[in-house]
């Protein structure tokens, strides 16, 4: 099974993770900081970093920035903070998702395999027939949960596993209306509490994120007082 490096300088964080993704049969390499973090990944390079940004030593996007300098290694963030500037600057950097604290173990598993499909090499055969069909085609749209990759007339749009969750609970009923709880359930699972104006913000940035690709996209709705639908 592939290697994990788990870089984070909260111990707990660091036990959990590791009991939940060792469940999955992955081997787990865990650091405190960025800099024993590198000096790890000279002798033993592993398959996808999972990265706290804010951290002693040397912070995640430093220790980024010096392993995209040497490896194209998968990487995950995980941060607290909300400050879009931080995502779009991580993603341009190289790195493969955010997961922003409180997260859902369950939630990082499933992106950590998929992470890992992503950055398989392609052996150029056929999708098999399951693949397929597990795509999600909406007009203009098409999602890949397999992959984790989503398009936008044929443009790719990069979005967090909470964002995929969420616009694939919309979009699967196109004109039915989904309540915010509704979209809570899809996105996250009981271990995790967040409010409404959590979903709002996540539907803020999905829509900011499509409109940089085409500036007229408008097929996600708010029903005040309802919640939100995807456009038949």
């Amino acid at each position: 099974m592939p290697t994990i490096a788990l870089v984070d300088d909260d111990r707990n964080i660091l036990t959990s993770i590791s009991i939940a993704l060792e469940a999955e049969g992955y081997r787990i390499m865990t650091y405190t900081d960025g800099a024993s973090a590198l000096d790890g990944f000279k002798t033993s390079m592993p398959d996808l970093a999972i990265l706290d940004i804010k951290m002693p030593r040397m912070d995640g996007m430093e220790t980024l920035r010096r392993l995209r300098q040497k490896s194209d290694v998968p990487v995950i963030f995980l941060t607290s903070k909300d400050e879009e500037i931080d995502e779009l600057f991580g993603l341009k950097m190289g790195a493969d998702d955010f997961i922003r604290k409180p997260f859902s173990q369950r939630l990082l598993v499933e992106r950590v395999k998929a992470v890992l499909r992503r950055a398989s090499p392609k052996d150029g055969t056929a999708p098999k027939e399951t693949d397929s069909a597990k795509v999600l085609e909406r007009g203009l749209l098409r999602m890949d949960p397999e992959r984790h990759t989503c398009t936008w007339k044929a443009e790719p749009v990069t979005l967090t596993v909470t964002e995929f969750l969420i616009l694939q609970a919309l979009a699967q009923r196109p004109g039915v209306v989904k309540s915010r709880n509704a979209l809570m359930d899809a996105a996250y699972d009981d271990q995790v509490y967040v409010d409404d104006r959590t979903i709002d913000s996540h539907i803020k940035r999905l829509r900011k994120k499509f409109k940089q690709t085409d500036d007229d996209f408008d097929m996600i709705e708010t029903l005040y007082g309802v919640g939100y639908r995807f456009k038949e």
